[in-house]
């Protein structure tokens, strides 16, 4: 941590920082364990990211914490110059023996505590790359102008996407009402739950991280946990338990995972195309 982002956090905690550790495994950002005032916190930045990155994640984390449902990180400060985010330091734990069930009744709590239509407010960030959540009136125009649409033009722009991909995309998008199955009103999106962003606590429970939040429909998150794994079939069994799924929804999956897969085309490089016309090819 560099002796600028190390005034700023001090500034927003409101006293000195020491016990500084730098820790592994974030793909976008750094991060560090640190204490201030004799509690440890947890400090994330990124160089170059737009000033409004940790303000909109502090936001988002905010919004899932109002639900009451699953743990979600206490946020305790965040600046925009430097860019940065602190939270409450969540202490590693190991999975209790109702882990699965509580996390599959806590999402479903959380999905359950819907907000008033289909976007957000604001725009916020799925990892480095902008979301816009203005609002739609239906689930279908919402997941084709505001998800699958500018991910595409993204790809296009850096030379990843070429004219076939497009003609897929825009045949999907006119099936889409036809696809996205039942009408359902809208969920609290984690938005991007992947076994990542999924913490343990000291007392075996689970905890939300790094959301890319919005109101959508809560197949997105289900589709997500199950695109890289991790997750196993007792969350998804006691998710239905609280809030039982529409008919079809493991059909609709690879509809659901072409939003991350396209995500991760425009973050990692064309190595994701293939995941992406495989789920193409399941949904036309």
């Amino acid at each position: 941590m560099d002796a600028e982002l190390r005034a700023a956090v001090e500034r927003a905690l409101g006293g000195a920082v020491g016990d500084m550790r730098s820790l592994a495994g974030g793909d976008i950002n750094d991060a560090w364990s640190l204490r201030c005032g004799g509690t440890r916190v947890f400090v994330k930045a990124r160089r170059g990211a737009a000033p409004s990155t940790f303000r909109v994640e502090a936001q988002g984390l905010r919004w899932l914490a109002e639900a009451e449902a699953l743990r979600v990180p206490r946020v305790l400060a965040h600046g925009e110059d430097p860019p940065f985010l602190a939270l409450e330091w969540i202490e590693p734990g190991r999975p209790g023996p109702g882990f699965d069930e509580a996390l599959g009744r806590g999402l479903a709590a959380l999905h359950r505590a819907a907000p008033e239509g289909f976007g957000l407010s604001h725009a916020n960030f799925i990892a480095r790359l902008p979301q816009d959540n203005t609002p739609a009136a239906d689930w279908p125009t919402f997941y084709w102008e505001r998800r699958l649409r500018p991910q595409l033009r993204l790809a296009e722009r850096a030379g990843l996407a070429d004219a076939g991909l497009r003609r897929e995309l825009e045949r999907l998008a006119a099936v889409l009402p036809q696809r996205c199955g039942p009408a359902e009103p809208p969920a609290r999106l984690h938005g991007d739950l992947w076994s990542g962003n999924l913490l343990v606590d000291e007392a075996g429970a689970p905890v939300l991280a790094d959301p890319a939040v919005y109101g959508g429909h809560r197949e997105i998150d289900l589709a997500m946990m199950q695109l890289f794994g991790g997750f196993s079939a007792r969350v998804f069994e006691a998710y239905d338990e609280v809030l039982p799924l529409a008919a079809g929804w493991r059909e609709r999956t690879p509809l659901y995972q072409l939003y991350p897969l396209l995500v991760h085309v425009n973050l990692f490089g064309g190595g994701y195309l293939g995941g992406v016309r495989r789920a193409l090819s399941r949904v036309l």
